[in-house]
């Protein structure tokens, strides 16, 4: 048997300023047909699943381009096709094939793009021909359109946010399409808008229950596969918003049936999905009157992971304004001010002007009087699944009580060891201000006592009412 694999991903902020170009994939994950390493990357999980198990199985696996960006700005049309020819262009050289898997985001919008996963995929399909059994794995933040289920066979989201199942689903991806492929199944989608755009936390319920529940009924009475798209709220596309994909055994009926109740349960439960959001001061004022510590504060609105710049001041200034100390606070994406305290080397005291220096949802640039405590070249965090995440020269600053992780690459806080590399003492910080939505709770969480959602400005606000909306498909709950 012959296998294709390939990746391609990012997450579009619609809303962001800063456009996603060539040089973002190539400055992250831009792996070559070829040159793949020998583990789990974003858009790489399908094919390092496929090369573990197509070893003893003694298929010709064919790997093809692998690139993902941070999330950011609509990605350019120049980068977008370029990527994309460039995987076509692997497939083709690799034809026949029996099967195309590929590692892909679901929520990537170009110029001129709306879907372009479903773009990938009807092309793809238009090359390999009807009979190809074709698969891809998808992060939960999609925007999953039915021209996406319609090219490929199976399709399979990551269920738990944080993204810690990445390899689980790739697997969970290439057993689904052996069977296809073999004919000992036959699988049919159904897929089901819920009208409506929400989180899901699974480290909390009622998301919690939810995944369990559909994990359970994977494999029983003709049911191949469940997915829930909790979908992208910056991403102003037609598609947005929150689905439900269920795949049988060649029962449409069984799909739909199933499909329509688990989204008549999320659609129950909406409300209690929501995050309860704060104000930075309520923030602040919670975190304060908690008992013991580290709090950790997750800065959504400023989340790199949602395509956000990572350099807004907001929560700092009102740290430094109200003279609270013990905390340390990153990562804080301000590559001339970590270039200027790397430079100026541990021990060194000086002025830093620090972020908000992409716009105007970054807030203002802070003027501080700063020590540097430690600086580290390329630091790489553990990134989502293990992977590792370069967030380049990195500097930790005190200033006023509070530590700052300054990095000259743009990335979320995933993993401590972030701050660890840099000797932050997270445990005994009173509190911790971490620009992330979600995914720094499977590491946080080990040492936070107490954590707060803070939402308000910036570029990744939840408060998606006060976006602009031109593009999606009303009605929307809460839109």
């Amino acid at each position: 048997m012959k296998v294709f694999c390939a990746g391609l991903g990012t997450e579009t902020n619609t809303f962001a300023p800063m456009p996603t170009s060539l040089a973002a994939f190539q400055e992250r994950d831009y792996y070559p047909a070829g040159t793949h390493p020998d583990s789990v990357t974003f858009a790489g999980a399908p094919l390092f699943v496929a090369r573990l198990q197509g070893r003893d199985a003694g298929w010709t696996l064919v790997d093809g381009l692998v690139a993902s960006a941070q999330p950011g700005g609509i990605t350019t049309r120049a980068a977008y096709e370029t990527l994309r020819d460039q995987i076509l262009a692997d497939l083709r050289a690799a034809m026949p094939v029996d099967m195309v898997l590929l590692g892909l985001h679901g929520a990537m919008v170009a110029d001129g793009y709306d879907d372009c996963e479903g773009d990938i995929l009807r092309r793809v399909r238009e090359l390999v021909g009807p009979d190809v059994t074709v698969g891809a794995e998808l992060d939960p933040h999609a925007h999953l359109t039915p021209l996406m289920v319609e090219q490929a066979t199976v399709l399979v989201l990551f269920k738990e946010y944080p993204h810690t199942d990445i390899r689980e689903r790739a697997e969970d991806l290439l057993a689904l399409c052996l069977d296809a492929h073999a004919g000992r199944t036959r699988p049919v989608a159904a897929l089901i808008d819920c009208h409506m755009i929400v989180p899901m936390h699974t480290t909390r319920e009622p998301a919690r229950g939810f995944v369990s529940r559909i994990k359970a009924l994977e494999g029983r009475d003709g049911i191949l596969s469940i997915s829930a798209a909790q979908g992208f709220a910056t991403g102003d596309v037609p598609e947005m918003g929150t689905k439900v994909l269920v795949y049988a055994d060649g029962d449409a009926a069984a799909a739909r049936t199933l499909a329509r109740a688990l989204a008549d349960e999320l659609i129950g439960m909406r409300e209690q999905l929501m995050v309860p959001y704060r104000s930075v001061d309520e923030a602040l004022d919670e975190a304060l009157a908690f008992d013991g510590g580290p709090v950790v504060l997750a800065d959504r609105p400023d989340n790199p992971g949602s395509g956000a710049p990572g350099d807004a001041t907001f929560v700092l200034q009102r740290v430094l304004e109200r003279g609270v100390s013990n905390v340390a606070l990153g990562p804080l994406w301000d590559p001339v001010a970590a270039r200027i305290a790397f430079d100026a080397g541990v021990g060194a005291e000086l002025d830093l002007r620090i972020g908000g220096k992409v716009g105007p949802l970054s807030g203002d640039p802070i003027d501080l009087r700063c020590t540097v405590l430690a600086v580290k070249a390329d630091l790489v965090m553990t990134g989502l699944s293990g992977a590792p995440a370069p967030m380049g020269d990195c500097v930790l600053v005190q200033a006023q009580g509070v530590q700052i992780a300054l990095t000259s690459v743009r990335n979320q806080a995933i993993n401590m060891d972030l701050f660890t590399q840099l000797g932050c003492d997270l445990s005994a910080c009173k509190i911790v201000v971490v620009k992330s939505a979600q995914h720094f709770h499977a590491s946080f969480s080990k040492v936070a006592r107490h954590i707060i959602y803070v939402g308000g400005k910036g570029v990744a606000t939840p408060d998606w009412k006060t976006l602009t909306y031109r593009n999606i498909r009303l009605p929307k709950w809460p839109l």
